[in-house]
């Protein structure tokens, strides 16, 4: 086994947000050094990193540098520069998730086909070169509304997603390559994060329940365990396993699913890398997903992904009408709480929706735990300074 611990191995991560950022308080806790590259001078990781560097993920060059000193390499997002992650691949620097893995999930496209092609369950969708092409489709009604349009590229946190209810609403939509979704009856929204290390040992994380903010489509609260039979559970773990190993995945991968009111599950989309989805494991899981991350791309053997304890996690994002230096309002109101544990991302500006932070909350009762939430959810305020 390669000297990971308290060596010069060196591990590199492309993104330094908040995702980067927790996955630093485990690679402290185990001595690994660690290499960050960042386009932003105040980005999150850059206090907890070894080194840090400023620069593009979409640059081949500073990419293709950047990898070149590092022995493993590794993305807390998805928008990087493939072509480099590739070129360095074949150089002999272990990439995970690999960059073919990356480029299919990279467009949504691409991902919504691969599960045509590998049956794995998803809604029904056409795929569209530009909008011009998806509103000519519309108008020869191969389309019937309401659809969900999604952007090929480039989403993330609701943005790229929108529910095109009428007409009018097409014009609204930006130009590029896109898909329109039949909209799913969906009684609920789960997620399930799997691990699969480098041997391709695979393990699931309970599966979670998502609630989403009506207008902003941010997750608010995600509950563990969801609260769904015992049946539905095993299939939606299975059902991410199966995605897991057709992508070959190494490391972690947050398979988001749409459950309906008849029992069926579908995959909605996925995301190669830690998630939202697994921030209640810092506080509720033996194994955290960070620590997990960590353990599938160095080949270790992976930890018990059970919960100790129900988990509720409430996401911090910036109030609207707020801009600029950001003020946590009433925090020390919601630490005077049980089982509450607020994580701060470390981003001094704060705007409308941004996602500044979560919150954990832990009891037996995952009924208390959402009450609780709730009131955690009611009292603190992310605003910015007068």
């Amino acid at each position: 086994m390669p000297h990971y611990f308290s060596s010069n191995f060196t591990l590199g991560i492309l993104g330094g947000g908040q995702l980067g950022k927790m996955l630093l308080t485990e690679t402290r806790k185990f001595d690994i050094t660690t290499k960050v590259l960042d386009p932003s001078a105040d980005a999150p990781c850059r206090i907890a990193c070894n080194t840090f560097v400023q620069g593009s993920l979409t640059d081949f060059d500073t990419v293709y540098r950047f990898g070149k000193e590092v022995d493993v390499l590794t993305i807390e997002i998805e928008n990087v520069n493939v072509d480099a992650l590739k070129k360095l691949q074949s150089e002999g620097v272990k990439v995970y998730p690999s960059p073919q893995t990356i480029e299919l999930i990279q467009n949504k496209a691409t991902q919504k086909q691969f599960y045509t092609t590998h049956n794995i369950p998803t809604a029904p969708f056409h795929r569209f070169e530009s909008l011009t092409n998806l509103q000519q489709a519309v108008a020869n009604e191969q389309i019937t509304l309401p659809f969900v349009w999604k952007s090929a590229r480039f989403g993330y946190d609701g943005n790229g997603v929108k529910l095109v209810r009428q007409l009018p609403d097409l014009s609204l939509l930006p130009e590029g390559e896109c898909i329109a979704e039949n909209l799913v009856p969906f009684a609920k929204e789960l997620a399930v994060i799997v691990a699969r290390n480098v041997s391709g040992e695979t393990t699931t994380y309970p599966v979670v329940e998502m609630e989403f903010h009506p207008e902003a489509n941010q997750v608010e609260y995600v509950l563990c365990p969801a609260r769904i039979s015992e049946e539905i559970a095993q299939k939606a773990r299975a059902i991410a396993v199966q995605v897991a190993q057709a992508f070959q995945v190494v490391g972690l991968l947050a398979v988001e699913l749409f459950l309906t009111a008849e029992g069926e599950v579908l995959v909605n989309e996925v995301a190669p890398r830690p998630h939202n989805s697994g921030h209640y494991s810092i506080e509720a899981a033996y194994t955290n997903q960070f620590e997990q991350h960590l353990r599938a791309i160095l080949d270790l053997p992976l930890g018990n992904t059970d919960s100790k304890v129900a988990g509720v996690m409430v996401n911090l994002v910036g109030a609207e009408g707020y801009q600029g230096d950001v003020i946590y309002e009433n925090i020390e109101q919601i630490l005077a709480m049980e089982g509450v544990t607020p994580h701060i991302y470390g981003k001094r500006q704060t705007r409308p929706f941004r996602k500044m932070g979560h919150v954990t909350i832990v009891n037996r009762d995952i009924e208390k735990a959402r009450a609780i939430a709730e009131k955690v959810k009611q009292t603190i305020k992310v605003i910015s300074i007068p």
